[in-house]
């Protein structure tokens, strides 16, 4: 059903249609009931004519000059009929507050002489001392001119007013656009390091499979077992993200409000760990001082850096070893991933350099700026490669009984 908008009249167009009709009532009222003697009869011309002095001041919202004029210019032929002024006189002030609310103040000034000759002149005709003849055509008109610059400034005020509320309504939709946009990024974000790092570590794992699955049946059975604990989890991690798209699902009803999937944190590296065995990299996760809770966003960001520094590592280094050096003190948390470089023989080849793309070592240093933390990599004299995590220490008191993931 379509639903028509009826544009709804103006309020000062209603205002000043009152004011003609209770000026033109008024007029008519007490030119009939008060007719002293020296005056001509209030016949039939002097209603017309009241009206007519009145009535214009309908048109002030739309058209105040051309109402000013036509209004001053009957009451002058009322007067010139010999008709008793009455309260006539009023309709040519209130057009000139008209003037004056919605025109320039030199062109009210300009049609304030009007007004004001027409007001003397109702004086005149009205035989007043020459002294109120002069002060009634000087204070009226600028007590009118008065109100009407009031108004024009109240008017004034209000566009700006409307003008500034639209800017910051504009505003407001762009910041909403853009915490929409950050939100997507962030997730973008989250979903390529579930991705890149499951499906490498599932690559290589699966390769290893089809290579001893004819020669040796226990290592490839080992093998197919790590893919599907890695595509186990990471299906979970996905689910988890997509539920951040939906309100519903983000909490549960019967727990309380908490999450049903808790985003992965630093407790969780030593499973990180575990399931790398299989694509031939050996990892070894120390823990200096005492172990924190951290904040949600800190503790998933370093979860996630340690990710991407050891999917780099399967990428461009395996088979080899990685160390994970967690250290907490009391005021930041550094994290430290390094490896050893491609085992070949003996010995190690040179230090890899960072990935061609370095779309994850982008994504890292973003991560580690929006929790305020910093990141470096780089490869090592010794060969190998290091990505060190530093990140200030917001978190919750020490969690009591952590255990030690290594030697000090």
């Amino acid at each position: 059903m379509q639903v028509r908008s009826v544009r709804s009249v103006p309020v000062q167009q209603i205002v000043y249609a009152a004011l003609a009709g209770g000026v033109a009532v008024s007029g008519s009222v007490a030119g009939h009931e008060y007719h002293p003697e020296g005056w001509a009869p209030f016949d039939i011309w002097a209603y017309l004519l009241t009206c007519l002095v009145a009535l214009p001041l309908a048109l002030c919202h739309s058209a105040p000059v051309a109402a000013l004029v036509v209004s001053c210019s009957a009451y002058a032929g009322y007067l010139a009929l010999d008709y008793q002024p009455s309260l006539n006189w009023w309709a040519p002030m209130i057009a000139l507050v008209s003037v004056a609310a919605v025109r320039a103040p030199r062109v009210a000034l300009a049609w304030s002489s009007l007004t004001g000759a027409v007001i003397m002149y109702s004086g005149v005709s009205g035989r007043l001392p020459t002294l109120l003849i002069l002060a009634q055509g000087i204070l009226i008109p600028a007590i009118a001119l008065a109100f009407g610059h009031a108004m024009r400034l109240v008017t004034e005020r209000n566009r700006q007013l409307r003008r500034l509320s639209a800017q910051l309504a504009r505003e407001q939709a762009a910041h909403a656009r853009n915490a929409v946009l950050g939100e997507r990024v962030r997730i973008a974000r989250e979903l390529h390091d579930v991705v890149a790092h499951h499906l490498s570590a599932i690559s290589v794992q699966a390769g290893l499979a089809a290579y001893v699955f004819d020669t040796d049946g226990t290592t490839a059975r080992s093998a197919l077992s790590a893919v599907a604990s890695s595509s186990r989890e990471a299906l979970d991690e996905l689910r988890r993200l997509l539920s951040m798209l939906r309100v519903d699902d983000v909490c549960d009803e019967q727990g309380g409000g908490a999450p049903r999937h808790a985003p992965p944190g630093l407790s969780r590296v030593g499973e990180l760990a575990e399931r790398l065995k299989a694509a031939d990299v050996s990892v070894t996760v120390r823990t200096r001082g005492v172990a924190r809770k951290l904040a949600l966003g800190p503790d998933l960001c370093a979860y996630r850096v340690v990710q991407e520094a050891l999917t780099n590592v399967v990428k461009h280094a395996a088979p080899t070893s990685a160390y994970v050096h967690i250290t907490y003190e009391p005021d930041r948390v550094t994290v430290a991933v390094r490896d050893n470089g491609r085992t070949h023989g003996d010995g190690h080849e040179p230090a890899i350099s960072a990935p061609k793309s370095g779309y994850g070592l982008i994504g890292m240093q973003e991560r580690a700026n929006l929790c305020g933390g910093s990141l470096s990599a780089g490869p090592r004299r010794e060969g190998g490669y290091e990505v060190r995590l530093t990140l200030p220490n917001s978190a919750a008191p020490p969690v009591p009984d952590a255990p030690d993931g290594g030697e000090p």
